[in-house]
């Protein structure tokens, strides 16, 4: 062969080595995001040398159809490497890695179980723990029933399934954590997939460890729209508060079209006349068996503050109004967001229209009863939680809204602490942001006639900057911040001491986008993380110290720490941000357009 020849053969020869190079990256790269096991790898490892293997040898026949025939097994066998090697479905370990071994046994009304502790042995996890029945069965859509005796000593060391609901592809998970979070890390320790069941009314505990009595408890109601979520996401676990001499309790609870479908048939086998507040009644209930046993795990039930986020905060925000609830919890804590608005903004609606949503639900699934809806499996109509995740007047666990009750007096809690971010509509707006093209569309789209002219002037824009700037503020009061504005008004209304925050600090994570506070008001930002810096540590700390002082007393002023005034005429919020201040409502003006709107003097 001629140099000439080799010359002309070498760009084919480089050519297949970089597009080999380049699949082998892309493959393991799907690999890594989506969690597959290490058979995946090693198989897809045996596959790439075959394939280089195959591409060197000298074989009979065509050496074209050969390469191809190399090429296109390389595809084929690696979809069946992805197929054979998804990530199993694994139980979630009370503590993630090393723990600390297991705790003595602790006694409650329905039998004895142990926990494990914390790899410091300074706190203490029960995870897992029955309060109501499964809703599974005939259970499914009715109240939720207490749960039975168990025989022996229950293990608690795992968490129970999340509450049934549409999961995402794990390299979409992973996708969202390097995307959104900017926190993802490379293990072969994670390559599992948390389960998802239609039972899981279980709650979960972290008390400090050893034999302590009378401490104050807190019960988390976890986010996620009413639709998704689970109790145990690191961000706003009970060990950092537990560290400091608090009890936390979560819960799972019914979602989506499993706790909040409502049809007239339901209503009308309830002995309570109650429909399409299953979830809310699971909360309920979970408050109820803290009230019975939080005693055995050294907590005071007379010293119950009830909290949540998001959607969480949504349903604290109704507990505070129902009847149900009265005796249950003396403070509540809501983050970024609340039901209390004259027209909620989100996860709420009238009765008239869950019995409408529910009528179309059936329609859909082709089916004409309750009966019939009932025997079919959870994995087929799970997917109506899009329309099914709004918290309703039931006439049971609501009877009126939580605007007329506030407004008649009625309310459950004696304190308020509650919030909202700088950037909340940030995550939420990704894919549908405003330009100086559709700016004044967006406005006059959710503000009528008279009013949206009020919010363009309030609001103008000159650029597609100012306009995508301008919409994501206006959406996060629109979704978020005008619902804790109503809430400092009714407490004050009804002598609830409020105290009100803004969260604005930025940082190599979330930052102020919705949710990004929790990690500092819970105490659990990471010890090694590099996302976070020094200012983020001492914000934490302050937060945290807020929250304990409101947790154990209704007023979270203390020592060493920037006064927080509760709410007392016009609107002032403590800014949780580059410094930690008093500062006035930083939406006023719009505030007081939409009370205008919604005819409030």
């Amino acid at each position: 062969m001629t140099k000439t020849m080799k010359k002309k053969q070498a760009p084919g020869k480089i050519l297949w080595k970089v597009l080999l190079g380049l699949f082998a990256l892309i493959f393991f790269a799907v690999l890594e995001l989506g969690k597959h096991t290490l058979l995946g790898w090693g198989l897809a490892l045996l596959t790439i040398a075959a394939f280089i293997f195959l591409r060197r040898k000298k074989l009979s026949g065509s050496r074209k159809l050969v390469r191809f025939s190399a090429w296109l097994g390389l595809f084929v066998i690696c979809g069946g490497i992805l197929l054979l090697s998804r990530p199993p479905v694994r139980a979630v370990p009370a503590v993630l890695g090393k723990n600390g071994g297991v705790t003595e046994v602790l006694h409650t009304a329905q039998g004895d179980l142990t926990g494990v502790y914390t790899e410091d042995k300074k706190v203490e996890v029960y995870a897992g723990i029955p309060y109501a029945k499964p809703p599974v069965g005939d259970l499914r859509w009715r109240e939720p029933q207490p749960a039975e005796p168990w025989e022996g000593v229950l293990a608690a060391d795992h968490f129970a399934p999340m509450s049934m609901q549409v999961t995402n592809a794990v390299i979409y998970d992973s996708l969202a954590q390097i995307i959104g979070y900017h926190d993802y890390k490379i293990s072969l320790d994670d390559n599992w997939r948390a389960p998802v069941s239609e039972d899981s009314l279980y709650l979960n505990i972290w008390k400090p460890a050893g034999d302590v009595k009378d401490l104050p408890v807190l019960v988390y109601v976890h986010g996620g729209s009413l639709q998704t979520g689970q109790p145990w996401y690191q961000d706003y676990n009970g060990q950092g508060l537990a560290h400091e001499g608090v009890i936390v309790v979560d819960m799972g609870y019914r979602l989506g079209m499993f706790g909040y479908f409502a049809d007239e048939a339901l209503a009308a086998e309830s002995p309570n006349g109650t429909t399409g507040n299953y979830g809310l009644l699971d909360q309920i209930e979970a408050l109820k068996w803290v009230q019975k046993n939080i005693a055995s795990f050294g907590g005071d039930p007379g010293n119950v503050t009830l909290a949540g986020e998001s959607a969480g905060a949504a349903s604290v925000s109704a507990i505070c109004t129902s009847p149900l609830a009265k005796g249950l919890f003396r403070r509540a804590v809501m983050e970024s967001s609340t039901v209390s608005a004259k027209v909620p903004a989100h996860s709420f609606r009238l009765l008239d229209k869950a019995f409408a949503d529910g009528k179309k639900t059936k329609e859909r699934l082709g089916v004409s009863s309750v009966e019939e809806l009932r025997a079919l499996p959870a994995e087929k109509i799970v997917g109506e939680m899009a329309v099914q995740h709004h918290i309703t007047v039931d006439g049971y666990a609501l009877t009126k809204t939580p605007y007329e009750a506030y407004s008649a007096g009625e309310c459950n809690e004696e304190a308020l602490m509650h919030g909202f971010n700088g950037e909340e509509a940030a995550p939420f707006i990704l894919f549908s942001q405003a330009n100086l093209k559709n700016y004044e569309q967006k406005i006059r789209a959710v503000f009528p006639e008279g009013y949206a002219e009020k919010v363009l002037a309030l609001y103008p824009a000159k650029t597609d900057a100012e306009a995508k700037k301008n919409w994501a503020e206006i959406d996060s009061v629109l979704l978020f911040s005008y619902g804790h504005y109503c809430l400092a008004r009714q407490g004050q209304e009804n002598n609830v001491p409020a105290y009100v925050y803004w969260f604005t600090k930025d940082n190599g994570r979330l930052g102020d986008w919705h949710s990004g506070e929790e990690v500092y008001l819970y105490g659990n930002i990471p010890d090694g993380s590099s996302l976070y810096n020094a200012r983020d540590r001492e914000l934490s700390a302050q937060m945290k110290q807020y929250y304990l002082n409101f947790i154990k007393t209704g007023d979270p002023n203390g020592s060493g720490l920037p006064a927080w005034e509760a709410v007392s005429g016009e609107l002032r919020v403590m800014q949780f941000g580059d410094s930690t201040a008093m500062t006035d409502d930083p939406y006023a003006a719009l505030h007081k357009i939409m009370d205008e709107m919604y005819g409030i003097k």
